[in-house]
């Protein structure tokens, strides 16, 4: 058997990384760029720090705006009439993952148009053709979807999430600079930042993980369980730690998956309009509970990761405890709320489970589930 590792063919990181945009599209001959980034970023500047960049060179592009905080089918679509308007050759996707997620969609329907009903690029689409060329420019430290084969469409008829695998629509250039995700609010940065560090747990203990990936998602726990309150306080040091975390989270899982938390996680945002940060932070622990007798002496290494002392000295028992306990107490610090009862109704769980249990991510679960195994958990939250 054989472990398959893709990663961006180029990526940039740091402070000002948003400058090397215009060389890498001199370098690339592109013409004219579809800019995806949504309303709220337009409307408080932060895409313009990357317009700025494009209108000192003159370089042509047209802003497509139509997107959502969970992006739907008809995002996708109005997209892919926008491109082919412009007449452009590339995306520059700025954002969180709904931004880039929808670039993604549409760079792959644009170059396979035999999936032009999105629907169908569900699970892993045998598409032919890589996806127009992204360039992808975080503003959020949390979704690492700059650095991924993955994105997430909610298809608004049905109330579910649908995840997409597609090796085709990494993006080209990544350009990871913590200046451009210095505004977001303290909400924000703690669900992203809380997202990424469930990238790296369920990557970590997936049933895919192997060396390589191990290696990004334990760095990933530690600068995480390192930053992630500065970031929230809008410490220099911990935006910069964050933007580095999330990233290589995104390495790993990218190319091993993830597991239930994310299942779970996703039909919460598909009924509730959860953002998904907040619905993963909320359930991470309590799945890390029902995991554990399936990972081994992982949780030791992610105890330690998470700065938990003297754990060599602990038993099996006492290391997954304090693993999940660390986890319990940087969500509670980051003002992660504790449970599901302002979220969920009772009456819904049978479904949110169904939605759980057929999701893209539930095959990857260190444990094998049941119906009844996930509607257990979503009540254990109630």
């Amino acid at each position: 058997m054989s472990n398959r590792i893709i990663l961006n063919e180029t990526s940039y990181h740091g402070a000002g990384a948003i400058q090397n945009i215009a060389d890498e599209v001199k370098s690339r001959g592109f013409k004219k760029a579809l800019v995806c980034s949504d309303p709220d970023l337009i409307k408080f500047g932060v895409t313009k720090k990357v317009i700025d960049v494009l209108d000192k060179e003159n370089f042509a592009y047209e802003i497509f705006s139509d997107i959502k905080p969970n992006p739907t089918i008809q995002n996708v679509q109005n997209g892919v009439a926008a491109f082919k308007k412009a007449n452009a050759d590339y995306i520059i996707a700025i954002g969180g993952g709904s931004s880039i997620d929808t670039a993604k969609a549409i760079g792959i329907i644009i170059n396979n148009p035999e999936f032009e009903d999105v629907r169908s690029l569900e699970g892993v689409a045998p598409t032919k053709k890589p996806s127009v060329p992204i360039i992808a420019v975080p503003t959020t430290a949390g979704t690492a979807a700059e650095v991924t084969i993955n994105y997430v469409i909610t298809d608004v008829e049905k109330k579910r999430k649908f995840v997409c695998v597609d090796r085709h629509d990494i993006p080209v250039v990544a350009i990871v600079d913590p200046d451009m995700m210095s505004t977001m609010p303290a909400g924000l940065t703690a669900a992203t930042g809380m997202d990424a560090l469930t990238h790296a747990i369920e990557g970590y203990i997936t049933k895919g993980a192997w060396e390589l990936t191990d290696m990004f998602h334990l760095k990933a726990i530690e600068l995480i369980a390192k930053h992630l309150r500065g970031a929230v306080a809008n410490e220099r040091e911990g935006r910069e730690g964050m933007a580095l975390a999330q990233y290589v989270a995104g390495m790993g899982f990218s190319n091993v998956g993830l597991g239930i938390v994310h299942s779970m996680a996703h039909a919460l945002g598909a009924v509730y309009d959860t953002p998904h940060g907040v619905a993963n932070a909320i359930l991470l622990p309590t799945v890390m509970e029902f995991n554990a007798d399936a990972t081994g002496d992982k949780y030791k290494y992610i105890a330690i990761a998470m700065g938990v002392k003297n754990v060599e000295s602990m038993t099996q028992e006492q290391y997954r405890k304090v693993a999940v306990d660390a986890v319990k107490k940087l969500s509670s610090d980051v003002g992660i709320p504790a449970d599901l009862k302002s979220i969920a109704k009772e009456e819904d769980i049978p479904f949110l489970a169904e939605s759980a249990l057929n999701d893209a991510c539930t095959p990857g679960n260190p444990k094998d589930v049941t119906l009844e195994d996930i509607i257990a958990l979503y009540k254990s939250l109630m």
